[in-house]
């Protein structure tokens, strides 16, 4: 029995993406808005509980945190000692997981988003299955771009996604889990008040400002590089840890 597990907040393409996977033969594993698109479109689903042995709970905080999971993800296929700890402990190892996260930046990008609700878009069991998934990806498809979906079924189809594709989605899913926590780091520092951080001696840093984590977006190719052999872009700094560049004049 090959598995996938699939958990998106963002379902554009996912209800193809599954039914390709379905055709292929894999049984679907999914949660909450994700599993009812998938029934609701006529997919046979097993529920992320029936996996785990263990509801949901938290108000949904705690539903994918489980070793029947994690194990199902992380075994290597490759070692007797894995696969004979899964059988053990009635776990199935878990072949595909397609996920995205909740969507934190947009969220605090409302101008009168209220710090209760940012904190409840931060995702916790989305990143974990994502970082699993990629750190295992010599065994595992890891799935974070619904862009990538096309392209999966098709090297599952004709048997050609070598260790070079797997790295490949397994670097874009590592991207967006750094992202994501950056995003998060960000928000979190312009939360805190002057008063909160430690009275830093003069010339000194702020603790806070001694090490920054940016996220940068490229925005235009420029028309000189600091050689004339070197190309050159202009990014963007979108935590606004940094002077942002986007109010600076790009002369032509």
């Amino acid at each position: 029995m090959r598995l996938a597990l699939l958990s998106v907040h963002n379902k554009t393409g996912i209800v193809e993406f599954a039914t390709e996977l379905a055709a292929l033969g894999f049984t679907l594993v999914s949660t909450g808005g994700t599993s009812k698109a998938l029934t609701d479109a006529g997919l046979t689903v097993v529920q992320v509980d029936q996996l785990t042995g263990v509801p949901e709970m938290l108000e949904g905080r705690v539903k994918t945190l489980h070793p029947a999971v994690h194990g199902g993800i992380l075994a290597k296929r490759a070692r007797a000692d894995h696969m004979e700890t899964l059988a053990k402990f009635g776990m199935a190892p878990i072949d595909v997981v397609a996920v995205n996260l909740y969507p934190f930046v947009q969220t605090i990008a409302k101008p009168d988003v209220t710090e209760a609700e940012a904190i409840e878009q931060i995702d916790v069991g989305g990143p974990t299955m994502i970082r699993a998934a990629a750190k295992n990806h010599k065994d595992v498809f890891v799935v974070c771009d619904p862009a990538d979906y096309s392209q999966v079924v098709a090297k599952l189809k004709d048997g050609s996604a070598d260790l070079s594709f797997r790295k490949q989605l397994a670097q874009k899913a590592f991207d967006q889990t750094a992202k994501y926590d950056t995003a998060i780091a960000a928000w979190m520092l312009g939360q805190q008040a002057p008063a909160e951080a430690p009275a830093a001696a003069e010339g000194d840093l702020p603790a806070q400002q001694s090490d920054l984590t940016v996220k940068l977006a490229g925005q235009q190719t420029l028309r000189y590089g600091e050689n004339p052999h070197q190309a050159a872009w202009r990014y963007n700094d979108t935590t606004n840890a940094l002077t942002n560049a986007a109010q600076y004049t790009v002369h032509q």
